[in-house]
């Protein structure tokens, strides 16, 4: 497959904004000069397109903690989600659908995420001020769980995406051909076996939902965060939440890198005796929910015994996961080269990235973050510009980090037209215009404990 990733560019806006997210015109203000830094063409959006808009929707709230007042550092704020909207909506001149949606995490509520970013008043100012556009608001994903100390309990069937599935087979031209880790991933569940039938050697596929894949325009409006698995997440990383399974994403490989997984740092008596005593209870509630009630005081005393996730590396949760990287740099090929019927697309997509740094997160991210005030507004045309940008602006070195530095040498369906020298950023902050190398005056963002001393731009990185 030949089609070249065009029209892109390796120019990336940054611009500044309030911290606060009361301050919606300047948050407008901001994503309009972002936007209208790049020099887009003036078809870029035009009416008659069914322009979706993907924001992080990953959790209603910081896993620690619970409430209304616990999610503007975890997901997409709607200032930034509104002001694209218009943005958009004014180019379609009242013909065209703009379609916001995203597939969180599955035991998260979608309820509680539209009440306390209070998507609906978004929705229905959008629609009153813009008669001839459709503006809809989408839960992509087909189930819904309910958890219980971490443990699924119950599961609730919903309606996912209105125009299907697409399922695409990467095999050949995928990042995991030869890889070592092929038979023994995780994924999102319990059940081991599923991820690993759709991925092994020579046969590697995705379940993608149809909506963003059928997309005239893709507008990916990430959060700006730390990540445990990836070391950062951004533009590349929020297409996850295009996906209809998640447990046909590999999350990490299994064991440690003695033995050739990435699950855990090491292999010691007490990794090895956590990996069997929890392997075994999942292995016995796959796909039981009811009888998983009972796993949940196990759950507690693991916990007790083994340690905390938000303090103990485990889940592949370090800078050595040598697997989660290659699953998001797939995903983000699928969207490139193939369209909503799973066809290799004939013209190429139209994307663009508009990230969320008003208030980013930073440690435990992506679900447990604390609150990293910067007042950023991130804007471009690929992906692997932006977030190169974004790594560097939180001062990480970018090519410390595997899922950027690997994006520009990738195995097959190269997305990726320029070498990093080639990207430039525009500002209205000069200490941020030019190069990569030329970024001064970063935020010094603390990364996820598994990534201490690995990707920190001031610091020698750690051999894996």
């Amino acid at each position: 497959m030949k089609l070249p990733p065009k029209p892109v560019s390796a120019l990336v806006a940054v611009a500044r904004a309030p911290k606060s997210y009361d301050a919606t015109e300047q948050v407008q203000s901001s994503v309009d000069a972002a936007l209208a830094s790049l020099d887009l063409p003036l078809d870029f959006v035009h009416p008659g397109d069914c322009v979706v808009l993907k924001p992080n929707w990953v959790k209603e709230c910081d896993e620690r903690k619970s409430g209304p007042g616990e999610w503007e550092a975890v997901v997409t704020h709607p200032a930034v989600i509104e002001a694209v909207t218009r943005w958009v909506a004014v180019r379609l001149n009242g013909d065209g659908s703009i379609v916001i949606c995203d597939a969180p995490l599955t035991d998260s509520s979608f309820a509680k995420i539209r009440q306390y970013s209070e998507l609906d008043g978004l929705v229905e100012r959008c629609r009153a001020e813009f008669p001839g556009v459709r503006v809809d608001l989408l839960d992509l994903r087909p189930e819904e769980w309910q958890t219980l100390e971490g443990v699924t309990v119950a599961t609730t069937r919903l309606p996912g995406d209105p125009l299907g599935l697409t399922e695409i087979k990467l095999d050949g031209d995928s990042e995991f051909v030869g890889f070592h880790g092929c038979g023994h991933f995780y994924g999102a569940n319990f059940d081991v076996s599923e991820t690993n039938r759709h991925h092994s050697e020579g046969h590697q596929e995705y379940l993608l939902c149809r909506t963003p894949m059928d997309a005239d325009v893709f507008i990916n409006l990430p959060k700006l965060k730390t990540h445990r698995k990836v070391g950062i997440t951004c533009a590349l990383k929020n297409l996850v939440g295009i996906n209809s399974n998640k447990n046909w994403l590999p999350h990490y490989t299994q064991g440690a890198p003695g033995t050739g997984g990435d699950q855990f740092q090491s292999l010691t008596l007490r990794t090895r005796v956590e990996q069997m005593w929890m392997g075994a209870f999942k292995a016995r509630l796959r796909n039981r929910p009811r009888l998983s009630r009972l796993f949940v005081p196990f759950k507690k005393a693991g916990r007790f015994v083994f340690g905390d996730t938000q303090s103990v590396v485990r889940s592949g949760n370090w800078y050595g996961n040598d697997t989660c990287w290659r699953m998001v740099l797939d995903l983000n090929k699928c969207l490139w080269f193939f369209d909503g019927e799973g066809k290799p697309r004939q013209t190429p997509q139209r994307y663009l990235s508009v990230v969320d740094a008003l208030i980013a997160g930073e440690g435990n991210g992506p679900l447990a973050p604390d609150a990293k005030p910067c007042g950023v507004v991130i804007a471009g045309t690929h992906p692997v510009a932006v977030d190169c940008v974004a790594a560097s602006l939180m001062g990480f070195a970018w090519e410390r980090i595997p899922l950027l530095r690997n994006a520009f040498s990738l195995h097959g369906l190269d997305f990726v037209p320029f070498a990093a020298g080639d990207i430039r950023v525009v500002s209205d902050n000069p200490a941020w215009a030019g190069t990569l190398d030329e970024i001064g005056d970063t935020f010094g963002f603390r990364p996820h404990f598994g990534w201490r001393g690995a990707i920190e731009a001031d610091r020698e990185p750690t051999a894996v």
